[in-house]
């Protein structure tokens, strides 16, 4: 821990050429003091790095310094490279020119084997993801009108922790100040926020997701017929599929047996028809008759 942080400090300083302690400290979640000890062990390294206090000080190294890249063995260099460069997939041009500068020292070629881009096709995504992500970042309290699944709008008080991507959609994970726990929220369903001056203290899980099994009981195995015009989908979202010769498929999975398997298997639309468990059936069933009441008129 403490060399990853002494490490990310010589980082800092040669992207920056100059930083305070207690930027430092905000950054590493540790005291000034302690900040101050790893400049000396930087030093003590042959690092030339030097603190100056009082107004106007800060934390410097010195200017045209070249790290040795010796210090470092290839697959290190490697390593260090790649980190940086997943770095840079969220954090942008704060980190592109250090990369650069490594990459010359190296003697490597810019490790660009990644590009991930985390605006969606229809721009649905709006402004409040970078709203939250600085909410996150400054630890200050956010108040949000929040549309629920069942439609009701309801003005939240919260501590945003975490931004959390998973199955298709973007979470907030924060303690609701309403219900006293930690919440998720979907940020497509935030109708308006609000950056607070109030600041918080809490610390996000390591985890938000929890990996424990469904219980079996609520378990239902599926067994489900795909006709030829979605097999884009059954390729990409099944592994186990039984190919028909008239392009239709088979598959057998196991869903939790809830409301969201169901408007998963809606999704399908008309290219979809559940074989079994009857119960299944009679539910697609009754869903499709519920909309085409609304038709009817």
């Amino acid at each position: 821990m403490i060399e990853s942080r002494l490490l990310q400090i010589l980082f800092i300083l040669l992207e920056n050429g100059s930083v305070t302690a207690p930027e430092l400290a905000e950054k590493f979640e540790v005291s000034a003091r302690t900040i101050y000890r790893d400049i000396d062990a930087l030093s003590a390294a042959g690092v030339p790095v030097y603190a100056v206090r009082g107004k106007g000080g800060g934390i410097f190294i010195q200017e045209n310094y070249v790290m040795d890249k010796t210090l470092f063995s290839d697959e290190e260099q490697k390593a260090i490279l790649i980190a940086l460069q997943n770095l840079n997939l969220t954090e942008g041009a704060a980190t592109s020119s250090l990369v650069e500068k490594l990459s010359t020292l190296f003697q490597k070629e810019r490790l660009d084997w990644l590009e991930i881009d985390f605006s969606d096709w229809t721009g649905l995504r709006n402004h409040f993801f970078d709203e939250l992500q600085q909410a996150i970042l400054s630890r200050k309290v956010i108040q949000i009108n929040y549309l629920s699944s069942q439609g009701q709008l309801t003005e939240r008080e919260l501590e945003p922790l975490k931004l959390v991507f998973r199955d298709k959609a973007w979470y907030l994970y924060a303690f609701c100040r309403l219900r006293e726990n930690g919440r998720l929220f979907k940020i497509s369903r935030i109708r308006e926020l609000n950056l607070l001056e109030e600041t918080f203290k809490r610390t996000a899980p390591a985890k938000v997701f929890s990996e424990k099994p469904i219980p079996p009981e609520k378990v239902v195995e599926l067994t489900l017929l795909f006709d030829a015009g979605a097999a884009y989908r059954v390729q990409e979202e099944f592994n186990d599929i039984v190919q028909n010769e008239d392009g239709s498929s088979v598959v057998v999975i196991k869903f939790a047996d809830d409301e969201s398997t169901m408007n998963y298997l809606f999704s399908f639309g008309d290219h979809l028809e559940i074989l079994e468990p009857q119960t299944y059936r009679n539910k697609m069933a009754e869903r499709i008759e519920k909309l085409l009441n609304k038709y009817r008129t």
